[in-house]
């Protein structure tokens, strides 16, 4: 990862589970500003906080019975992070349903 890279994390989630997601500033002063997700019909941002201090939480919560991915990325107002947007972190959820019998 060259510096300025957003961060990159993955998770592998159930149908129905809420995730919680704490993301801290940095110590210069980044602050985030906006969470997407790339496919809301399978995880859904239910809240977004900035708390004064700048750490941002999160909240998200996976489809109640479709698998799939999605890609929540969460950008910041830093004009020093790579890529258009000012991405600053990315997260990769799966949703993998549990397996059925029959």
């Amino acid at each position: 990862m060259a510096p300025g890279d957003p961060v990159r994390r993955p998770v592998c989630v159930r149908p129905g589970t809420v995730l919680s997601l704490v993301l801290s500033p940095r110590a210069d002063g980044k602050r985030w500003t906006a969470v997407r997700s790339s496919a809301p019909a399978l995880v859904l941002v239910t809240g977004r906080q900035v708390a004064a201090d700048g750490t941002a939480h999160v909240s998200l919560r996976a489809a109640g019975a479709r698998g799939g991915s999605a890609e929540i990325t969460v950008s910041a107002k830093e004009p020093d992070l790579a890529g258009t947007g000012g991405v600053g972190f990315t997260l990769d959820v799966t949703v993998t349903p549990y397996a059925r019998e029959g």
